[in-house]
């Protein structure tokens, strides 16, 4: 159905998606001046179990906004220094302490708090717009070129025409889908992962923990008064898990984590724990004329590394400086939108191989339970944790926010 014309709303760049990726490009076009809609599909951002963790990368980036300081008010914990503990004994296997980096530590920190600080941000610029429960049904297309969507939302036809539309609707994006693009082929992980959350004691440790043993491999991630925990388990795993009760998995959780036996019982149904099916993927080409597609839309992750929201941000951040120019003459060529996948694809296929590896080569490993657990020989070298830190915090080439136009659209008091 058409929108009659009282509900077009025209603007320069629609964004679907108000994720991580979404949110953060479109707070930079709108410090530069480009008049940006984004459309959320839910009507706040509070999701469980998204992923939590921002890489020193993105706190470099927050600080060149001049936001870092703010963004850290928010509650978080810090890892500095992440260990695995073994039967054989605990080591370090990654260490972000030593980073050339004002932020040298992986932070976990809620992602519904964090996407309310950058809308708020946003918020701050007359040039942006954003529009909760907008649920995108269809592409405005003419003549082979995306013009803008139609959406639903308060039970009613909408659309918004625009110079170009960004996908970023994460993993089960409906633009892809809308558009005709898709991965090529699914790279079927040998792993998924549940999550559920248990309290977390004032004496416990406060840093990011592995544990490896007895075929389980559990991370646990610091909440403040809760545990955040990541129970990875083989392909196909989750249905006999449920056939086998809820009461033998927590006594397999136990196993690994004894200090939870005091509260395991808390986990009364499986709805308190959510199955992630890990696949990864990437698009041969993440646009068409007037669409761009970023983050989890274009690039699905694994979530081990804890890297997925920071390569969408760096997804976002690149799109920014190189489409500013281009929205501002409002003219949006193929060219351009290449620019974006060719400056972000090499980052993505080389964390997507490391993921694989890590999978393969660490997470099976632990979950043998016919043998005791041995961490690759090279993961022990002193050096390898630094590096890791390297790699993960900041990819190998790291992004930069492009300054501000000398006249951008001034904040709104």
């Amino acid at each position: 159905m058409t929108p009659d014309s009282s509900s077009i709303l025209h603007t320069d760049c629609c964004i679907v998606g108000g994720g991580p990726a979404g949110a953060v490009l479109a707070l930079l076009l709108a410090r530069q001046g480009i008049s940006v809609t984004l459309l959320e599909a839910h009507k706040d951002f509070d999701r469980d179990f998204r992923g939590d963790t921002l890489q020193p990368s993105v706190l470099t980036l927050m600080e060149e906004l001049g936001l870092s300081e703010q963004l850290l008010q928010i509650p978080h914990s810090q890892a500095h220094q992440p260990h695995m503990h073994t039967e054989q004994g605990d080591f370090t296997f990654i260490d972000y302490s030593r980073l050339k980096t004002h932020f040298p530590f992986l932070t976990v920190m809620s992602q519904v708090r964090f996407l309310e600080f950058i809308i708020e941000q946003a918020k701050q610029y007359p040039n942006f717009q954003l529009l909760m429960g907008a649920n995108v049904q269809e592409l405005v297309e003419s003549a082979g070129t995306i013009q803008g969507v139609r959406y639903r939302g308060q039970g009613e036809w909408h659309e918004v025409r625009a110079t170009l539309t960004i996908g970023a609707d994460g993993r089960h994006s409906r633009v892809r889908q809308m558009a005709g693009l898709a991965f090529p082929t699914s790279n079927a992980s040998p792993l998924d992962v549940l999550w559920f959350r248990l309290p977390r004691h004032p004496d416990e440790p406060d840093e990011l923990t592995a544990l490896v043993g007895h075929g389980q491999f559990i991370a646990l991630l610091n909440r403040d008064t809760e545990w955040q925990v990541g129970c990875v388990i083989a392909k196909g795993a989750y249905q006999t898990l449920r056939k086998q009760g809820l009461e033998a998995f927590r006594q397999s959780v136990v196993k690994a984590v004894p200090q939870f036996s005091d509260r395991i019982e808390q986990l009364q149904n499986w709805s308190q724990i959510a199955y992630l099916s890990v696949e990864t993927g990437c698009l041969k080409r993440w646009y068409r004329p007037g669409l761009l597609l970023i983050g989890d839309a274009a690039h699905v992750m694994a979530p081990f590394g804890g890297v997925g929201i920071n390569y969408a941000i760096a997804d976002a951040v690149v799109a920014a400086n190189i489409l500013t120019a281009p929205l501002r003459a409002k003219q949006v060529t193929l060219q351009d939108l290449l620019r974006v996948q060719r400056r972000r694809a090499l980052p993505t296929r080389l964390i997507q191989t490391f993921q694989s590896i890590i999978q393969r080569q660490l997470f099976l490993p632990g979950l043998d339970s016919t043998q005791p657990f041995q961490p690759p020989a090279l993961m022990r070298l002193p050096f390898v944790p630094r590096l890791l830190a390297r790699f993960l915090g900041f990819e190998l080439i790291p992004v930069h926010v492009a300054p501000a136009a000398q006249q951008p659209a001034c904040p709104t008091s």
